[in-house]
């Protein structure tokens, strides 16, 4: 079978990774020619809003897949008017859009931080006042580890992302006091069945995700996985869809889960799977799109994913950082050296998540030094 996947980054390379495995091939459709999933399947350099580069794309397709959620609308469109194809514009258009993922949240009874949408700098400056400092402003569309994002803790800064972002379609956020970050993986079916994997606990810095280490035993499962069962029967979903939450603890010590972005694909929070799940994200999102039976979603052993940013430390200082119990499982990309760019990871996993963890300080130290380098 030969699967079309929109996008030729990291994402759409691990997916074609995990289906090589299972008997398939994989074209890609990329405006670059330097597109990192060439090295696993066949890749088609043009634009997505190209309509012939995308009648070229389809042929002999037997079915079709996204890695980002930046394709437009449109080539969705196209492709799907010709193949089956997954998940649907549907999911697409409210991963692509903050506002409408707030309003999914809420109509799911999903908590969210106090915002206010505006298009200019009046409604801005307004909207800003009224939720009070300190807010988070992001562009309503094409935001992604941390781009188009600025704090606004003080009146300089307040000015400031009005010159930059004013004139723009934002969201303004009230900043909430979050005790921790987590995200949960979910996949569906085009049977209708689902499967969720255990939530994972993220550190982010600059906007950009760092480390993710799954948790077996969150007791906000059960409540992660009714929301994700929500959304993913509200939109039809078929494939991985990712929720990340903030969660905030009351006076009484209680837990509760804030939504703060969903993402219809497989996830960097979710790389983990790789090597310590049953199936991997990227093996069931295939098998979702195929009507195939999902695969098992539980934590097989301890594992704590980071990423490699900028630049990829030398294979010797990576496979150093290890010992009896615990041991990297390195993932590159084959991506330029670039600041702020992902260009791999590792999951450390072992025998117990305090052997890994213990591992896991000398590994970002080799990677941040790395990346200061990028």
């Amino acid at each position: 079978m030969l699967i079309g996947v929109l996008g030729g980054g990291q994402l759409g390379q691990m997916i074609a990774l995990a289906g090589l495995a299972m008997g398939l091939r994989f074209r890609f459709l990329d405006p670059s020619d330097e597109a990192c999933a060439a090295a696993v399947g066949e890749l088609r350099v043009g634009s997505f809003i190209d309509s012939a580069a995308i009648d070229r794309f389809v042929q002999n397709l037997d079915a079709a897949t996204f890695e980002f959620e930046n394709v437009p609308v449109s080539a969705l469109h196209q492709v799907a008017s010709r193949r089956p194809t997954y998940p649907s514009a549907k999911s697409l258009e409210v991963g692509q859009d903050r506002g409408k993922e707030k309003a999914l949240f809420a109509s799911v009874g999903l908590d969210v931080p106090r915002y206010v949408l505006s298009r200019t700098p009046v409604q801005l400056e307004t909207a800003m006042e009224a939720l009070g400092l300190p807010v988070v402003v992001k562009t309503v569309r094409e935001g992604y580890d941390g781009k188009g994002q600025r704090v606004v803790r003080d009146e300089a800064s307040m000015r400031s992302a009005i010159e930059a972002l004013g004139n723009a379609e934002v969201i303004v956020e009230r900043m909430v006091s979050f005790r921790r970050e987590v995200s949960l993986i979910g996949v569906r079916s085009v049977t209708g069945e689902m499967a969720f994997y255990p939530l994972t606990e993220n550190i982010h810095q600059s906007g950009m995700l760092r480390v993710s280490t799954p948790r077996a035993d969150d007791p906000l499962q059960p409540e992660a996985e009714r929301v994700g069962r929500a959304i993913m029967e509200s939109l039809e979903h078929v494939g991985v869809l990712a929720i990340e939450f903030f969660v905030e603890r009351d006076a009484s010590g209680k837990e509760r889960l804030l939504g703060n972005e969903l993402a219809p694909r497989v996830h960097n929070s979710g790389h983990w799977t790789q090597d310590a799940s049953e199936t991997s994200q990227f093996e069931n999102h295939l098998r979702a799109i195929l009507g195939w039976p999902l695969g098992r979603t539980s934590l097989t052993r301890a594992c704590v994913m980071v990423n490699m940013i900028g630049r990829v430390p030398g294979r010797e200082e990576l496979l150093e950082v290890r010992d009896a119990r615990a041991w990297p499982r390195i993932h590159v990309y084959g991506k330029a050296s670039r600041a702020g760019r992902k260009v791999g990871h590792v999951n450390v996993v072992g025998e117990s998540l305090s052997a890994v963890e213990s591992l896991v300080t000398a590994l970002r130290a080799v990677t941040l030094r790395a990346e200061a380098m990028a």
